[in-house]
């Protein structure tokens, strides 16, 4: 299929409504616009380099959590949580009430994520991978009574109060399990050359036209890059998440989106597809490169502690993967008493590697400021 023939797909009367059936992907692309050749090698290349730093940083699966929980923080908030970084890395108990569910439904995409991460190696991107996924961010929160886990049975739409006045209505649900066997083929055929940065950009939007879970598509439509590029090799860690980008770019990443369908330019899309990650690899290296620098700054602060530095190591290291503790859960980590807790937690406020949040006397709330920093920009 050349991109400059693409055909979106067709629209199919439905009772009182119309939907929209997309084209199937699962064949070779082409195209002719050098744009496209550009964006693709410098966004193979900058990918590579983030691959690189995700390979030479020490303990970088304590940072590479940290890389999730934003992700996790950001998507969910394009479909409209309020929670913020610092509130994402605490226990429930110490979020306000009125902000539990918002909190709730960014736990669950950490726990979606972390899980289908550590089942990529016995079972490989696919539909039953997604449904899976799908199944744990719904849990108890907004949507969990949408068939979590499970293809919508119903018709869904975008935009809108119902069908009759709605901005996108996906395809009919008995077309959903053939759309999606088809998009499952396209990500693992090797008899056809298409690069897997293109793969995975086609694939985005075809899932998110398809929509083929009544609540939740939006969030494993983004997941899904980082599976992919998991899935296939081209990363070895979980370092690459766009849903910021996404939000950054709100407006322009559903426009992009919306003129594949009507106006048949998947060009356009890919382009912005790849922007995203070019300019995502790029601030996602800078944010290793910060890392690297203030852990060795940190290092430098840690050794003037004498005997209190090897429990000071202890504790930066679980900020590093938790930037945001209470006293008492510092005293657990290091296996000592309150008041030998309260008496590093003073020594780390002298040294500015922790800031007490609450103002309180009593169960106070300690943040490794700095590095909490790099993941709210």
């Amino acid at each position: 299929m050349k991109l400059e023939n693409f055909k979106a797909g067709s629209y199919r009367q439905q009772y009182q409504y119309q939907s929209f059936t997309p084209s199937l992907v699962n064949h070779g692309w082409i195209w002719e616009d050098p744009k496209i050749n550009t964006l693709l090698e410098y966004a193979s290349r900058t990918l590579s380099e983030l691959n690189a730093f995700s390979l030479i940083v020490p303990d970088v699966d304590l940072f590479i959590q940290m890389h999730i929980v934003k992700e996790a923080n950001t998507s969910s908030r394009i479909e409209g949580t309020m929670t913020r970084m610092d509130e994402a890395v605490m226990d429930r108990e110490q979020i306000d009430p009125e902000k539990q569910d918002d909190w709730q439904e960014v736990q669950n995409y950490i726990h979606a994520l972390n899980e289908a991460l550590d089942e990529l190696p016995h079972l490989p991107l696919s539909n039953r991978l997604l449904k899976e996924t799908h199944d744990i961010l719904l849990q108890g929160v907004r949507g969990e009574h949408k068939l979590p886990g499970e293809f919508r049975r119903s018709q869904n739409w975008i935009g809108g109060t119902s069908l009759k006045d709605a901005v996108y209505i996906p395809p009919s649900h008995d077309e959903v399990p053939a759309l999606m066997a088809d998009l499952e083929k396209f990500w693992h055929n090797d008899q056809i050359e298409v690069p897997h940065l293109i793969r995975i950009a086609i694939s985005h939007y075809q899932f998110e036209t398809i929509h083929p879970f009544l609540d939740g598509n939006g969030r494993i439509g983004r997941l899904l890059t980082t599976l992919y590029l998991m899935s296939h090799g081209i990363l070895d860690k979980p370092s690459l998440y766009l849903s910021d980008f996404f939000e950054r770019n709100r407006s322009a990443y559903y426009d992009a989106l919306t003129t594949v369908r009507l106006s048949n330019n998947m060009i356009q899309w890919i382009k912005f597809f790849l922007t995203a990650i070019i300019q995502t690899a790029e601030k996602g290296q800078q944010t290793f490169r910060n890392i690297l620098i203030l852990r060795e700054q940190i290092d430098g602060k840690v050794i003037t502690l004498g005997r209190k530095a090897a429990n000071a190591r202890k504790l930066i290291l679980s900020l590093y993967q938790k930037p945001v503790l209470t006293g008492s859960a510092i005293a657990k980590i290091l296996d000592v008493t309150p008041r030998a807790a309260n008496a590093l937690i003073n020594d780390l406020e002298r040294l500015d590697i922790l800031k007490e949040q609450t103002g309180f006397k009593r169960n106070r709330i300690y943040a490794f400021e700095e590095y909490l920093m790099f993941f709210r920009e």
